[in-house]
């Protein structure tokens, strides 16, 4: 069964630092790009960092370019968002993502795995 769990998420102050990461399981992980993607209450998901499957390119949103790392450990099936200098705004269930073949790039509907999300909580 394809299962992608993530953990890491938690409550920080704004200024903080979390590292989110990633376990897949199910599929030949090193084939798929991985994305990290989040969802503020009431708001649409959307793209926050994602890498592509060769682990050669990222890419990041506007929103996070300069705070947010996103890595790749092909050995361990693992991906991680280092986030940084976090800010109230980042405030949202982050999910993780795989796309076969892909990019790493933000279009949401090419990829066909996602976890179950962890929530992140940044106060001011």
């Amino acid at each position: 069964q394809v299962q992608l769990v993530e953990s890491g998420g938690g409550l920080v102050q704004a200024g903080g630092s979390l590292r989110l990461s990633c376990t897949a399981s199910g599929f030949t992980f090193s084939h798929y790009a991985l994305g990290w993607f989040r969802q503020a209450p009431g708001k649409e998901r959307e793209f926050a960092a994602g890498i592509r499957w060769s682990g050669d390119t990222t890419h990041y949103a506007d929103a996070v370019k300069g705070r947010f790392t996103i890595s790749r450990d092909n050995a361990k099936n693992t991906v991680v968002l280092q986030m940084n200098s976090l800010k109230p705004e980042d405030t949202a269930v982050y999910y993780c993502a795989a796309d076969l073949g892909g990019m790493g790039t933000g279009r949401g509907v090419s990829y066909e795995y996602w976890g179950q999300g962890t929530q992140v909580t940044v106060s001011s």
